[in-house]
């Protein structure tokens, strides 16, 4: 059977879910006319992808409280980040995209592109991915859930990561310290410097506002970011001591 067939039959399998809240093996294998044994590997696949549970003789969707995304809409200035963000992912690049509300905008923008690779912590990110067209490769940290950042975090999560290495990191912040780099208002820190550690590229996504704004946990100091992109509203003197810091600073702006 091809890929594409069996990335449909996986597709089916979790609009099943969704619907239901639990499928069996055995209804599956003969909804796709297809062997109780191939039915145990989509399941074991999408479980693997963080995308159901199984149980025996089947499988349940996830429980709601690690998979409701939160319902704050993407704001203008997010999509302009992101839109500008999917212009530095070239085809068959190998890439991370950490959770977060500006970071998760970036997903729809990767349609057009071909054989990618896509770590993420996040299931409302991985859920997404796994629902493109072009179907990249998605990969998954695992680890502990964590309801503040609503993402795994960890120790196992981070000796995943340091068994792969990629191209770029797409990461958020809750503020930028002019003097030091990102913050943020969770005090685990480590798994964003793990990503940091094994991407050869480091990008942070992150709205004008948020720039100057004091929040205690330092996440990444400047030597370990290379791009930074915000939106066009940032006064001069703000920009000149960004670039002073040795940071790619790219203010995007809508297109009209």
């Amino acid at each position: 059977m091809s890929k594409r067939n069996t990335q449909q039959r996986r597709h089916s399998i979790i609009a099943e879910l969704n619907i239901n809240g639990e499928v069996s093996v055995d209804s599956l294998a003969k909804q796709f006319d297809i062997s109780e044994v191939s039915i145990r590997k989509d399941l074991a696949s999408l479980e693997n992808s963080g995308l159901l549970l199984r149980r025996y003789g089947g499988a349940i969707a996830l429980p709601s409280e690690i998979t409701e995304p939160k319902t704050e809409k993407l704001s203008k200035q997010k999509k302009i980040i992101a839109k500008y963000a999917a212009t530095l992912i070239r085809d068959h690049n190998r890439i991370i995209i950490d959770s977060g509300q500006t970071t998760s905008a970036l997903v729809c923008e990767l349609e057009s592109k071909k054989g990618l690779v896509v770590m993420t912590n996040a299931l409302s990110i991985a859920n997404e991915i796994h629902a493109l067209e072009n179907e990249p490769t998605l990969l998954m940290t695992g680890g502990t859930w964590d309801a503040n950042s609503e993402a795994f975090q960890g120790q196992v999560a981070e000796q995943v990561l340091r068994s792969y290495d990629f191209d770029q990191l797409f990461i958020g912040a809750d503020g930028i310290d002019i003097d030091r780099g990102t913050t943020t208002f969770n005090e685990l820190t480590g798994l964003s410097r793990v990503m940091a550690e094994v991407a050869r590229e480091v990008i942070v996504m992150v709205e004008s506002d948020k720039i100057a704004k004091k929040i205690p946990n330092l996440e990444l100091g400047w030597q370990q970011i290379h791009t930074l992109i915000t939106d066009d509203d940032l006064s001069e003197s703000v920009r000149t001591q960004l670039v002073a810091q040795g940071v790619n600073l790219i203010c995007a702006k809508a297109v009209n």
